[in-house]
Protein backbone atom coordinates (compact mmCIF):
# COMPACT_ATOMS: atom_id res chain seq x y z
CA UNK A 1 0.00 0.00 0.00
CA UNK A 2 0.81 3.28 -1.03
CA UNK A 3 1.55 6.07 1.48
CA UNK A 4 0.08 9.10 1.40
CA UNK A 5 2.41 11.77 0.66
CA UNK A 6 2.90 14.59 3.14
CA UNK A 7 2.22 18.24 2.17
CA UNK A 8 5.68 18.85 2.69
CA UNK A 9 6.29 16.75 0.10
CA UNK A 10 4.23 18.14 -2.67
CA UNK A 11 4.84 20.94 -5.22
CA UNK A 12 4.31 24.21 -4.84
CA UNK A 13 1.04 25.39 -5.99
CA UNK A 14 2.54 27.03 -9.35
CA UNK A 15 4.40 24.68 -10.31
CA UNK A 16 1.14 21.84 -9.10
CA UNK A 17 -0.97 23.96 -11.38
CA UNK A 18 1.52 24.99 -14.08
CA UNK A 19 -0.60 23.94 -17.00
CA UNK A 20 -3.44 25.90 -15.91
CA UNK A 21 -1.29 29.52 -14.95
CA UNK A 22 -0.17 29.02 -18.37
CA UNK A 23 -3.44 28.58 -20.15
CA UNK A 24 -4.84 31.48 -18.08
CA UNK A 25 -2.22 34.11 -19.00
CA UNK A 26 -2.78 32.64 -22.92
CA UNK A 27 -6.32 33.40 -22.28
CA UNK A 28 -5.48 36.85 -21.53
CA UNK A 29 -3.35 37.60 -24.42
CA UNK A 30 -6.13 36.07 -26.49
CA UNK A 31 -8.54 38.27 -24.80
CA UNK A 32 -6.24 41.26 -25.60
CA UNK A 33 -5.89 40.15 -29.07
CA UNK A 34 -9.39 39.62 -29.47
CA UNK A 35 -10.44 43.31 -28.22
CA UNK A 36 -7.59 44.87 -30.93
CA UNK A 37 -9.06 43.12 -33.37
CA UNK A 38 -12.05 45.79 -32.96
CA UNK A 39 -9.98 48.66 -31.49
CA UNK A 40 -6.58 48.80 -33.50
CA UNK A 41 -9.10 49.08 -36.66
CA UNK A 42 -10.98 52.39 -35.66
CA UNK A 43 -7.62 53.72 -34.01
CA UNK A 44 -5.91 53.31 -37.54
CA UNK A 45 -8.62 54.88 -39.76
CA UNK A 46 -8.83 58.28 -40.77
CA UNK A 47 -10.60 60.63 -38.66
CA UNK A 48 -13.11 61.42 -41.68
CA UNK A 49 -14.20 58.27 -42.31
CA UNK A 50 -17.97 57.19 -40.43
CA UNK A 51 -17.75 53.23 -40.79
CA UNK A 52 -15.03 51.45 -39.66
CA UNK A 53 -14.99 47.83 -40.47
CA UNK A 54 -13.72 46.07 -37.27
CA UNK A 55 -13.40 41.90 -36.63
CA UNK A 56 -15.78 40.53 -34.05
CA UNK A 57 -14.92 37.04 -34.69
CA UNK A 58 -11.92 36.42 -32.62
CA UNK A 59 -14.10 38.03 -29.71
CA UNK A 60 -16.31 35.01 -29.96
CA UNK A 61 -13.79 32.76 -30.73
CA UNK A 62 -11.85 33.60 -27.27
CA UNK A 63 -15.25 32.80 -25.28
CA UNK A 64 -16.07 29.51 -26.79
CA UNK A 65 -12.91 27.80 -26.39
CA UNK A 66 -11.51 29.38 -23.44
CA UNK A 67 -13.38 26.42 -21.12
CA UNK A 68 -12.06 23.62 -23.04
CA UNK A 69 -8.46 25.46 -22.93
CA UNK A 70 -8.81 25.44 -19.45
CA UNK A 71 -10.19 21.88 -18.53
CA UNK A 72 -7.38 20.52 -20.77
CA UNK A 73 -5.05 22.31 -18.84
CA UNK A 74 -6.32 21.58 -15.56
CA UNK A 75 -6.25 17.64 -16.56
CA UNK A 76 -3.03 17.80 -17.60
CA UNK A 77 -1.52 19.58 -14.29
CA UNK A 78 -3.59 16.35 -12.44
CA UNK A 79 -1.83 13.82 -15.03
CA UNK A 80 1.90 15.40 -14.32
CA UNK A 81 1.20 15.28 -10.21
CA UNK A 82 -0.79 11.89 -9.72
CA UNK A 83 0.73 12.01 -6.25
CA UNK A 84 -0.42 15.59 -5.25
CA UNK A 85 -3.92 14.45 -6.83
CA UNK A 86 -4.36 11.57 -4.43
CA UNK A 87 -3.01 13.97 -1.46
CA UNK A 88 -6.00 16.22 -2.48
CA UNK A 89 -8.54 13.57 -2.58
CA UNK A 90 -7.54 11.93 0.79
CA UNK A 91 -7.79 15.68 2.08
CA UNK A 92 -10.89 16.78 1.07
CA UNK A 93 -12.39 13.31 2.11
CA UNK A 94 -11.25 14.36 5.90
CA UNK A 95 -12.31 17.63 5.93
CA UNK A 96 -15.48 16.98 4.57
CA UNK A 97 -16.30 14.65 7.32
CA UNK A 98 -14.85 17.16 9.59
CA UNK A 99 -17.35 19.88 8.57
CA UNK A 100 -19.93 17.05 8.36
CA UNK A 101 -19.78 15.85 12.08
CA UNK A 102 -19.96 19.88 13.13
CA UNK A 103 -23.00 20.42 11.04
CA UNK A 104 -24.79 17.31 12.60
CA UNK A 105 -23.49 17.92 15.83
CA UNK A 106 -25.30 21.37 15.44
CA UNK A 107 -28.34 19.70 14.55
CA UNK A 108 -28.36 17.58 17.84
CA UNK A 109 -28.31 20.63 19.64
CA UNK A 110 -31.45 22.30 18.18
CA UNK A 111 -34.67 21.23 19.04
CA UNK A 112 -36.17 21.72 15.98
CA UNK A 113 -34.74 23.73 12.48
CA UNK A 114 -37.02 26.58 11.69
CA UNK A 115 -37.35 26.78 7.77
CA UNK A 116 -35.07 29.11 6.27
CA UNK A 117 -36.28 33.05 4.74
CA UNK A 118 -39.57 32.48 2.89
CA UNK A 119 -40.30 28.97 4.33
CA UNK A 120 -37.35 27.28 2.28
CA UNK A 121 -35.78 24.62 4.63
CA UNK A 122 -31.97 25.37 5.72
CA UNK A 123 -29.24 22.95 4.46
CA UNK A 124 -29.14 19.45 5.78
CA UNK A 125 -25.45 18.39 7.22
CA UNK A 126 -24.43 16.66 4.13
CA UNK A 127 -25.24 19.63 2.13
CA UNK A 128 -23.84 22.35 4.58
CA UNK A 129 -20.84 20.02 4.40
CA UNK A 130 -20.62 20.12 0.57
CA UNK A 131 -21.19 23.95 0.25
CA UNK A 132 -18.50 24.91 2.96
CA UNK A 133 -15.54 25.11 1.05
CA UNK A 134 -17.38 26.28 -2.30
CA UNK A 135 -18.58 29.03 0.13
CA UNK A 136 -14.93 29.83 1.31
CA UNK A 137 -13.57 29.94 -2.18
CA UNK A 138 -15.84 32.83 -2.94
CA UNK A 139 -15.16 34.37 -0.05
CA UNK A 140 -11.26 34.42 -0.69
CA UNK A 141 -11.60 35.14 -4.10
CA UNK A 142 -13.54 38.30 -3.59
CA UNK A 143 -11.43 39.67 -0.85
CA UNK A 144 -8.29 38.92 -2.51
CA UNK A 145 -9.03 40.93 -5.51
CA UNK A 146 -8.75 44.01 -3.57
CA UNK A 147 -6.54 42.95 -0.34
CA UNK A 148 -4.42 39.65 -0.62
CA UNK A 149 -2.89 40.34 2.75
CA UNK A 150 -6.08 40.46 4.98
CA UNK A 151 -7.63 37.42 1.98
CA UNK A 152 -4.19 35.38 3.57
CA UNK A 153 -5.53 36.36 7.86
CA UNK A 154 -9.05 35.66 6.38
CA UNK A 155 -7.58 32.17 5.04
CA UNK A 156 -5.70 31.09 8.56
CA UNK A 157 -8.87 31.82 10.39
CA UNK A 158 -10.54 29.24 8.02
CA UNK A 159 -8.69 26.33 7.95
CA UNK A 160 -7.64 26.82 11.64
CA UNK A 161 -10.38 24.19 12.88
CA UNK A 162 -9.17 21.69 10.78
CA UNK A 163 -12.54 21.70 8.72
CA UNK A 164 -10.83 23.06 5.42
CA UNK A 165 -7.08 23.03 4.35
CA UNK A 166 -5.58 26.11 3.05
CA UNK A 167 -4.73 24.32 -0.06
CA UNK A 168 -8.50 23.25 -0.71
CA UNK A 169 -10.08 26.65 0.05
CA UNK A 170 -7.40 28.41 -2.42
CA UNK A 171 -8.69 26.02 -5.22
CA UNK A 172 -11.78 26.94 -4.74
CA UNK A 173 -10.93 30.23 -4.76
CA UNK A 174 -9.33 29.89 -8.54
CA UNK A 175 -12.69 28.46 -9.52
CA UNK A 176 -14.47 30.84 -8.52
CA UNK A 177 -12.28 33.33 -10.44
CA UNK A 178 -12.17 31.36 -13.85
CA UNK A 179 -15.97 30.84 -13.56
CA UNK A 180 -16.39 34.82 -13.06
CA UNK A 181 -14.19 35.14 -15.91
CA UNK A 182 -15.88 32.58 -18.27
CA UNK A 183 -19.40 34.04 -17.69
CA UNK A 184 -18.00 37.32 -18.68
CA UNK A 185 -16.47 35.72 -21.60
CA UNK A 186 -19.84 33.84 -22.54
CA UNK A 187 -21.80 37.33 -22.34
CA UNK A 188 -19.57 38.18 -25.72
CA UNK A 189 -21.80 36.00 -27.81
CA UNK A 190 -24.71 37.72 -26.93
CA UNK A 191 -23.37 41.27 -27.54
CA UNK A 192 -24.96 43.79 -30.10
CA UNK A 193 -22.03 45.50 -31.44
CA UNK A 194 -18.51 44.54 -31.55
CA UNK A 195 -17.46 47.45 -29.52
CA UNK A 196 -19.49 45.62 -26.38
CA UNK A 197 -18.50 42.14 -27.61
CA UNK A 198 -14.56 44.00 -27.06
CA UNK A 199 -15.15 45.41 -23.40
CA UNK A 200 -16.71 41.85 -22.40
CA UNK A 201 -14.05 40.15 -23.55
CA UNK A 202 -11.11 42.85 -21.72
CA UNK A 203 -14.10 42.48 -18.56
CA UNK A 204 -12.87 38.94 -18.23
CA UNK A 205 -9.04 39.66 -18.15
CA UNK A 206 -9.30 40.63 -14.21
CA UNK A 207 -11.06 37.47 -12.85
CA UNK A 208 -8.25 35.70 -14.85
CA UNK A 209 -5.38 37.36 -13.80
CA UNK A 210 -7.02 36.87 -9.95
CA UNK A 211 -7.04 33.11 -10.71
CA UNK A 212 -3.47 33.27 -11.56
CA UNK A 213 -2.79 34.44 -8.16
CA UNK A 214 -4.72 32.47 -6.13
CA UNK A 215 -3.66 29.17 -7.95
CA UNK A 216 0.43 30.43 -7.84
CA UNK A 217 -0.13 31.36 -4.26
CA UNK A 218 1.33 28.84 -1.39
CA UNK A 219 -0.19 27.96 1.86
CA UNK A 220 0.14 30.88 3.90
CA UNK A 221 2.11 29.30 7.17
CA UNK A 222 -0.18 28.71 10.74
CA UNK A 223 0.65 31.50 13.28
Amino acid sequence: MTATPNRLDLPARRRRHARLIAALTTLIGACAEAAGAVYEPIAAAPPDQESVEVAILPCIQVSLTAATLLDRAHAEDDARWPAAVAWEREEARRTYAARWAVAEAQELTEEARPPGKHSVPLPTAQQFAALASASAGDEIAMLWLNDPEEAVVLLRELVASGELTADEVLDEAVDSAVLTGLLALEAVRTSADPSTAAERCLSAVPHIALAIALASADPPESK
